[in-house]
């Protein structure tokens, strides 16, 4: 029996929906009504932002967000799927498609286009959509008839949520989503997974971390990607070998438990930092990604005497920047517990390798620049905010895009593994709609966390309009705004590069001179506006916007 007509947008669709998607994120064009028509017949729920870089920043929230809950829950699709309006709508969206890329969100990206019978005369907002996001996206392509619906969103849905994940691109043109067709959705069969790795490399590293005397253990953010058991098998591969314990430069998300003894520091992306860290005679990289600093340096940060140990699920980023002694592409947990379980290292000889921990962390708190003691002057540092936030929400879920509050908060509230998200590759506009994302994942898991984006006020004035979809779905989120007034990260920026001190430089485009009031902004935009005075109240400020059921920002007025 032949299956009804239908057209090529609601077998989109329905493939979707059959793989397990349950929401599309979008802000919509002329080119997108077969797609809209088609949403209001389905069971997608669609999440309305004011820009399409907003819909894509709540998109790949979300699916960073379910991906956690992914690895608990196996019927759980962690895919992210947003809708955007041709060559413009794509090219505003493009910052956060990149953002979302370094982040390892699976995201399906899609557009409408001109249909293909019009393509050719140019009509405004026309665009090589493919073309224009390719360098991003793991896969890139138009969808040119309605028959090759089912293979081409199956394909893109497999290759996305494919370790390593990442965006893929559907650009569908107009016609083909309003063609008529009997085809229904193929199934999406198995996700490909890494294998267990080369035994010869495996024992290979297994015999280096044995002969070394200060073994250091780097972790990526593919770590935490891969799940609570691949973190267990980094905790029972240091506990194996006696091995130091850091974060890749610039990590994001939690890899490993930041109260085990071993565990050191995250990294910041300075070589000196990178310098002392990597002092070792075997260093084991695991799943990194983001590995080297923000700007160019004269001396190597990583030593080359010592044994280099790669291991990553593909052959991308092993090796890139420095050569590797061993190299093991397969699935990060098999590869560490098998490694584990091949090192013999005496409990004398670890104890030994786990004297100078202590003094590795000492020296690594030398580096982040954060303050040992909090001031008692009544002004709000960056490192009491952060204590304040870890009392007021201490099981918070924490989205962060502060860069010069980043390593307060890691320090004083010490998040968990699955507590914490970043934006890795640092162009801002990207976690306060991921904060967003995130609160419509945890309500759809039945998660009651209270939702924190740690948003530097930078950050927030690219989209503050994120409260407005915030609002307009009854999200209960907190935005916490460190807010020195200025784009700091830059003036720090002017004095490792030049040298100097800030009295020496005129800023020049780097002051909010005329300051912007964020909670009247937050309540513009449907959302409740908070604004901390000082640390006397900031606590019941906190909990104030915490406590309450709706879209709340708290403007916080930090010290640098």
């Amino acid at each position: 029996m032949q299956s009804e007509h239908t057209t090529g947008a609601t077998l989109l669709l329905d493939a979707l929906e059959s793989y397990g998607v349950t929401h599309l994120f979008g802000n919509p064009g002329t080119t997108e009504l077969p797609i809209m028509r088609a949403v209001a017949d389905s069971n997608l729920a669609y999440v309305l932002g004011l820009h399409e870089d907003i819909a894509v920043g709540m998109a790949g929230g979300y699916a960073s967000a379910r991906r956690y809950q992914a690895h608990h829950d196996q019927s759980i699709t962690p895919l992210g799927v947003v809708n955007l309006h041709v060559a413009p709508g794509l090219a505003h969206g493009l910052g956060n498609v990149q953002n979302a890329s370094w982040s390892g969100a699976p995201l399906l990206v899609t557009a409408g286009n001109h249909s293909t019978d019009f393509q050719h005369e140019e009509p405004i907002l026309s665009g090589e959509l493919a073309g224009m996001v390719d360098e991003y996206c793991k896969l890139s392509a138009e969808i040119s008839d309605v028959s090759n619906v089912p293979t081409m969103v199956r394909r893109a849905v497999k290759t996305a949520l494919t370790p390593p994940t990442g965006p893929v691109f559907l650009g569908l043109p107009m016609d083909v989503m309003s063609a008529e067709t009997r085809d229904t959705p193929e199934r999406l069969g198995a996700i490909p997974a890494p294998g267990r790795g080369d035994k010869s490399q495996i024992d290979a590293a297994a015999t280096a971390l044995e002969s070394g005397d200060d073994p250091v253990i780097v972790l990526g953010d593919r770590v935490a990607r891969a799940g609570p058991g691949a973190i267990e098998a980094a905790v029972r591969l240091a506990e194996a070998t006696g091995s130091a314990v850091y974060s890749e430069m610039n990590t994001c998300e939690v890899n490993f438990p930041p109260d085990h003894e071993q565990w050191v520091s995250y990294l910041t992306p300075d070589p000196d930092m990178g310098r002392a860290a990597f002092d070792a005679d075997s260093l084991v990289f695991v799943g990194c990604t983001s590995n080297t600093p923000y700007i160019p340096y004269d001396e190597p940060y990583v030593p080359s005497e010592a044994t280099i140990v790669g291991i990553d699920v593909d052959d991308a980023d092993i090796a890139k920047n420095d050569p590797a002694d061993v190299v093991v592409i397969g699935n990060l947990e098999s590869v560490m517990r098998e490694i584990a379980d091949s090192v013999e290292v005496s409990e004398q000889r670890r104890r030994s390798r786990r004297q100078d921990i202590s003094d590795r962390r000492s020296e690594a708190a030398s580096f982040l620049g954060v303050a040992a003691e909090t001031p008692s002057d009544g002004n709000i540092s960056k490192e009491l905010l952060a204590e304040y936030i870890a009392d007021v929400a201490p099981d918070g879920f924490l989205v962060n895009e502060s860069n010069t509050s980043k390593f307060a908060l890691l320090s004083r509230f010490q998040p968990g593994p699955e507590q914490f998200l970043s934006n890795k590759n640092g162009g801002l506009g990207y976690s306060l709609p991921a904060t967003v994302g995130a609160a419509v994942a945890h309500r759809e898991d039945g998660d009651d966390r209270p939702i924190v984006g740690f948003i530097g006020d930078g950050s927030y004035l690219y989209y503050p309009q994120s409260l407005y979809s915030a609002a307009r779905y009854d999200l209960d989120l907190t935005v916490v705004v460190p807010n020195n007034r200025n784009y700091r990260i830059l003036k720090d920026g002017m004095l490792d590069i030049y040298g100097g001190v800030d009295d020496d430089y005129e800023y020049v485009g780097m002051d909010f001179d005329t300051a912007v009031d964020l909670a009247a902004n937050a309540e513009s935009h449907g959302a409740s506006g908070y604004r901390a005075e000082g640390a006397a109240d900031l606590s019941e400020t906190l909990s104030a916007a915490v406590d309450a059921d709706d879209p709340a920002v708290v403007d916080v007025p930090v010290r640098d």
